[in-house]
């Protein structure tokens, strides 16, 4: 790869890493998780399991994309060949950016619904609402496949114009833009919250300590929660990792990502339910927490107009940041693979996500119900997508630390860490044993969910998998 593709700066893969895991996940899944399992204790767990678990596989992750200096489809068949490995371990590249394709079709259409709001904040047109009148303009707008699909076309032409300028010119120049204003509006919102809001309230909902209301449910979240917000096994880290410096270590990078994400987090956490119990309302979950709940309370609040709009700015920047993240990996392969120019393949890549997101626009309302997938699994379209994705992210997180741990010559992993071998046996435990037995347990709480002639075909794959990956490996310690 050339000199070009390099990050100008060895702290920009930080920004890009921190912009691709700040999500909408981070303002609505975790606070309200880390409230309803036991405040400071899922915290700890979450803390534990990012420390030995999401860490270790985000430097493997990073690690790769570094080595290989490619795409993640590209990147995976180059390391496979150069170091004789066996062709199946390019599915890792794949999966990454098929679970990335997936994502953005979905995730472009909730980050629309931040669009609708923003406008809806300042233009005091839920002023003054009550919650009747505000649940139904949620309903509306879910109900209106026209709205839906020019908030989608919108936030996605957006993400794809940032990554077809460039590398350095479009996506290092937008974040080091974005970042620092996401920051500053955060701390903005979290500033007025403490002020007109019940802080008192938001900090025993998130911190007090609650062992006894830590589930083995809530362990898992906690388990779960703490791979999926560091965006792992999407390709995003692994395509952002090969514009990685190699002076910059891998090892710090990923600590500061990790206490970055988790920080912002607890922060908007703080922010939100300060709001929310402020207003006298209880604590939502998932889209109802950002798309009914908090404009209740904005509607109630002295100036929650001017600052709902500035929320809402917030949450759109947060889902730009992880959508450029998206979009990378799948148009960096059609630049190396095909020789398409960087406009033209983000323009192809963006149109057939922007196709495959009218599936998701439509679950909302033409095809709520009597689909095949309702049929079939008992699912909405969208609820099909969101599952595959959920399956592909831990399993292609699990061959990461595989191929990393045990396929990966020692020698080049060392190389590319730059560290001495204390650290680098503690990382080559974690993410031989430790790790890849905590996201199968991820998939064990997957499992269960899983409804109707959906659950002997992810059993299958599943066993095809173990049973090729504890081939390759006796295999390789045999050679050994």
């Amino acid at each position: 790869m050339s000199s070009r593709n390099i990050w100008t700066h060895k702290g920009t893969f930080l920004l890009a890493a921190v912009g691709s895991a700040v999500g909408l996940g981070n303002l609505w899944r975790f606070p309200y998780l880390t409230g309803e399992n036991g405040g400071g204790a899922f915290i700890l767990v979450y803390a534990m399991t990012i420390a030995i678990v999401g860490i270790p596989i985000l430097i493997a992750e990073t690690l790769i994309g570094r080595a290989s200096r490619r795409s993640p489809i590209m990147g995976m068949k180059h390391l496979t060949e150069s170091q004789g490995l066996n062709n199946a371990w390019r599915s890792i590249g794949w999966m990454g950016a098929a679970a990335a394709f997936i994502i953005l079709s979905f995730y472009s259409v909730i980050a629309g619904w931040a669009v609708h709001y923003t406008g809806l904040m300042f233009s005091g047109s839920l002023a003054g609402a009550d919650a009747a009148a505000i649940g139904a303009s949620f309903d509306n707008l879910l109900a209106s496949p026209v709205l839906l699909l020019l908030y989608h076309t919108l936030f996605i032409a957006g993400s794809g114009l940032i990554v077809g300028m460039g590398i350095h010119k479009g996506i290092e120049g937008s974040l080091r833009f974005l970042m620092p204003s996401l920051f500053l509006i955060l701390l903005i919102v979290l500033v007025y919250s403490l002020m007109v809001g019940d802080a008192a309230a938001a900090f025993s909902f998130l911190f007090t300590f609650n062992l006894q209301d830590l589930s083995l449910e809530g362990w898992l979240e906690a388990m779960g929660q703490s791979f999926f917000t560091l965006s792992l096994g999407m390709g995003a880290i692994m395509a952002y990792g090969a514009y990685m410096s190699g002076e910059a270590s891998l090892t710090r990078t990923a600590f500061a990502i990790a206490l970055v994400d988790t920080v912002v987090a607890l922060m908007a956490g703080v922010a939100i339910f300060a709001l929310v119990f402020g207003s006298g309302l209880e604590a939502a979950q998932g889209p109802g927490l950002m798309f009914v709940t908090l404009p209740i309370a904005f509607a109630q609040l002295p100036g929650g107009s001017i600052l709902g709009g500035v929320f809402f700015v917030l949450v759109i920047g947060a889902a730009l940041t992880s959508a450029i993240s998206l979009v990378e990996p799948v148009a960096a392969w059609l630049v190396e693979r095909f020789g398409f120019s960087r406009p033209k393949a983000v323009a192809l890549m963006v149109a057939l996500c922007w196709l495959l997101g009218l599936v998701t626009v439509f679950s909302f309302n033409l095809w709520s119900e009597g689909t095949i997938t309702h049929q079939l699994f008992d699912r909405s379209p969208f609820d099909v997508l969101e599952f595959i994705t959920n399956i592909l992210m831990p399993l292609g997180g699990l061959l990461i630390a595989l191929f990393a741990g045990w396929a990966l010559s020692r020698d080049a992993v060392i190389r590319e860490m730059g560290t001495n071998t204390g650290w680098f046996s503690i990382w080559q435990f974690l993410v031989r044993y430790i790790a890849p037995t905590a996201v199968a347990f991820v998939f064990l709480r997957t499992i269960p969910q899983i409804e109707g002639n959906l659950r002997p075909a992810v059993l299958a794959v599943l066993m095809i998998v173990a049973f090729s990956v504890g081939r390759r490996l006796l295999a390789r310690r045999k050679i050994g």
